[in-house]
C-alpha cells in the first residue's frame, strides 16, 4: 500500500525553492483574501499530476481523505488528482458512489479556485449526469463561496455532453452573487455554452445582460467578433 509519507515524501522532492511564495502570492493567501491562510510548499501542477497518477491505485480511501484533509495545498489537489483517477477508471456503480461521497463530505478542504476547477467537473459533474440535480442548487443555496462554484462548474460536463439548462438556471441564480470569482466562473461556462450554441447563449445575454457584473459579460463574450462584442457591453442587444 502507498503510504502518506511516501506520496508526501515525493512531493517534497519536487519542491521548487522559491516557488511557495509565489503561489502564495498567486492565489491570494493574505489576510483577508479568499485564500487566506492557505499553505504551499512550492509543487508545479504537473509535478503533482504525475505523483497522482504514480500512487492513485493503490492508495487507500481512508488514506486519500486524510491526503485531501492536508493544511498543505499541494496534498489538497494531488488528493483531488488521485480522487479524479479513481473515479474515471472506476466501473462500478457502488465504487462511483463511494468516491462521489467522499469528495463530497470533504468539500470544506475543496477550497480555493483550482481545487474546485480540477475536481467538480470531472468528479460531480459526471456523477449527476442524467441523475437530479437538486444537490447543485443546494450548493448554491448554501451561501459559502467555494461550494457555489463547485456547482457551476460541475455543470460543465453537461455542457460538453450539449446540455445547457442546468448551466442557464444556475447562472440566473447566481447573477447578483458579490464575488468576482463566481462572475468568472459564470462567464466562463455562458462562454463554453456559446461554444456550442451561440443563439443559445445570445438569448440568456439579451435577457441579463443588464443584470450581470461586468466582468461575469466580458469572461461570457470574450469570445464573440469585435462588432458584437461591442454591441453587447455598450447595451445594444
Amino acid at each position: 500500500m502507498n503510504s502518506l509519507k511516501e506520496i508526501k515524501d515525493d512531493l517534497q522532492k519536487a519542491v521548487i525553492p522559491g516557488k511557495a511564495k509565489e503561489l502564495m502570492r498567486f492565489f491570494k493567501t493574505g489576510p483577508g483574501d479568499y485564500g487566506e491562510g492557505d499553505l504551499f510548499i512550492g509543487v508545479t501542477v504537473p509535478e503533482q499530476r504525475k505523483i497522482a497518477r504514480r500512487h492513485y491505485k493503490m492508495i487507500t480511501l481512508a488514506n486519500l481523505e486524510k491526503l485531501l484533509q492536508d493544511p498543505c495545498h499541494e496534498c489538497r489537489l494531488t488528493a483531488l488528482f488521485m480522487l479524479r483517477l479513481r473515479f474515471e477508471k472506476a466501473k462500478e456503480a457502488v465504487k462511483r458512489e463511494e468516491l462521489v461521497q467522499l469528495y463530497l463530505s470533504n468539500l470544506d478542504y475543496v477550497n480555493n479556485w483550482d481545487l474546485v476547477d480540477s475536481s467538480a467537473p470531472y468528479i460531480l459533474g459526471p456523477y449527476l449526469y442524467g441523475k437530479k440535480t437538486s444537490l447543485l442548487y443546494e450548493l448554491v443555496e448554501s451561501g459559502e463561496l467555494w461550494r457555489q462554484r463547485v456547482a457551476i462548474l460541475a455543470t460543465y460536463y453537461f455542457i460538453r455532453q450539449g446540455h445547457f439548462d442546468q448551466t442557464l438556471s444556475l447562472a440566473e441564480l447566481l447573477l447578483d452573487h458579490p464575488h468576482d470569482l463566481i462572475h468568472k466562473a459564470v462567464g466562463w461556462m455562458l462562454r463554453e455554452v456559446g461554444n456550442r450554441d451561440l443563439n443559445c447563449e445570445l438569448e440568456f445575454l439579451k435577457k441579463y445582460h443588464h443584470r450581470m457584473p461586468r466582468t461575469m459579460l466580458r469572461y461570457a463574450i470574450e469570445k464573440f467578433e469585435p462588432e458584437l462584442r461591442k454591441q453587447i457591453l455598450s447595451g445594444q442587444i
